[in-house]
């Protein structure tokens, strides 16, 4: 049996650079994994199953739809296995939320299966299968603070990068990503090629404070409430950045001190029971 933490992924900043033919979209993002997220148990079995647990389960909807399911049929297609396996997803991340809970499930289904059916591809074969069920994929398996580019398959690992804290916030809603993109008008700013390497944690914010996430003004138009969530964070003492990750609602804010970032998730749960609420470390 094997036990592999997914854990949740977040776009400190994300430009929209472009779109392909494919209809693929092209992105600048720096992405970080804080200690919060789902978990994955795999053993081997006669058949790939999939049991869902855990606080959110109930919206995952369709067993052969989800990520961590088609991982699985993937990598024994591709590794040519003949082997099954039960999986048990332990679901803590709210669904469809901006924070890469599906891709990161998959990443730590391919990860784990990979060695227990001794399959032995390497971290760049895994993340060229990886892409072909989601861009963020790849960067879910490399699983540190790095740079991503192209549709997501360019990723370059950050030196000295900073430990601090970080607040998670989600209002309940799904935010269709679909929908998000639908609204968006790709910028013409000229984005960033800083890989934001070793800095101080203020100096990180500073930094980040000059980037944007191009997808939370057409977020707003699909998800009006992301604006409360984030003025809600703002107002927090301690929070130098309030921010949408990837194409939302989850919102986040940037803590230096553990304790800051502990009691701005107990003020905006308290005022908002309703909501999803969890402060967590960035330690690279």
């Amino acid at each position: 049996m094997i036990t592999a933490f997914a854990r949740s992924k977040v776009n400190l900043f994300l430009h929209v650079t472009g779109k392909r033919n494919d209809g693929y979209h092209l992105l600048e993002s720096l992405v970080v994994f804080p200690e919060w997220g789902d978990r994955i148990t795999v053993k081997k079995g006669k058949s790939i199953t999939l049991e869902v647990t855990g606080p959110f389960s109930q919206l995952i909807g369709s067993t052969e739809e989800n990520l961590a399911f088609k991982a699985a049929h993937l990598l024994k297609r591709e590794g040519g296995s003949n082997e099954g396996a039960r999986i048990v997803l332990e679901k803590n991340l709210p669904v469809a939320a901006g924070i890469g809970g599906g891709s990161a499930d998959a990443a730590a289904v391919l990860k784990s299966l990979n060695v227990l059916w001794n399959i032995g591809f390497s971290n760049n074969r895994l993340g060229q299968i990886g892409l072909a069920l989601g861009a963020d994929v790849p960067v879910c398996l490399y699983g540190k603070p790095a740079m991503m580019s192209g549709i997501g398959e360019q990723i370059s690992g950050l030196r000295e990068f900073p430990k601090f804290n970080i607040l998670l916030v989600n209002p309940g809603i799904s935010a269709s990503t679909g929908d998000v993109f639908s609204q968006l008008t790709i910028s013409e700013k000229i984005t960033s090629s800083d890989d934001f390497s070793g800095r101080t944690a203020r100096e990180l914010f500073i930094g980040l404070a000059a980037m944007r996430n191009d997808l939370e003004a057409p977020a707003l138009e699909v998800a009006p409430v992301i604006d409360a969530v984030l003025s809600s964070i703002k107002e927090q003492k301690g929070c130098h950045l309030a921010r949408m990750s990837g194409s939302g609602a989850t919102c986040f804010g940037l803590f230096e001190e553990e304790e800051a970032a502990e009691m701005a998730a107990r003020d905006i749960l308290e005022r908002h029971p309703d909501w999803w609420v969890q402060a967590a470390a960035v330690d690279p």
